[in-house]
């Protein structure tokens, strides 16, 4: 189950195919966001874990979300400029993507399979929910919309030892 998760294609935010695998990280940071949410502003935790581990094997992933409360009304583009101009985001985005539901990309499904949510539900609460892999995608781990990108420390540094 584990290769499966790293061979899922995805769309870039300029359109290119990858899979998790094309990133050869020692961990994995996937997670679904919003320009206009109060989380928001968690653009700038994630953009600082990226730049801190990245030379040890960290990757952020971000893959946009417009299912709640339309807060990603955007198109690839407009979320593209506004990561970069307002956060500084240079981690790799992604095309939106629905995480719940009939529609919900592939990627999100296995996921929240992985790694169920508070009580074992499997549905994303909200934007910014995290999910930490190992680089080989057997360890998955969730954290909520609240925990900010500075509490993951620990827990990155745990799969980057």
């Amino acid at each position: 189950m584990a290769d499966s998760l790293l061979t899922i294609p995805c769309t870039t935010v300029t359109g290119s195919r990858a899979t998790l695998a094309d990133f050869r990280a020692r961990a994995l940071l996937v997670v679904n966001t919003a320009s206009r949410c109060g989380f928001t502003p968690q653009y700038q935790g994630l953009e600082s874990l990226w730049q801190r581990y990245r030379a040890r094997g960290l990757v952020v992933l971000g893959f946009p979300c417009n299912q709640f409360g339309h807060q990603e009304p955007g198109d690839e583009g407009e979320i593209a400029q506004f990561c970069e101009l307002n956060y500084g985001v240079s981690f790799p985005l992604f095309a939106k993507v629905e995480v719940n539901g009939a529609e919900a990309h592939p990627l999100f499904a296995a996921l929240k399979r992985r790694a169920p949510g508070l009580l074992g539900s499997q549905a994303i609460k909200w934007n910014f929910t995290k999910f930490l892999l190992d680089g080989d995608a057997r360890q998955v781990r969730r954290f909520a919309p609240t925990t900010r990108p500075e509490a993951m420390d620990a827990s990155v540094e745990a799969l980057l030892r």
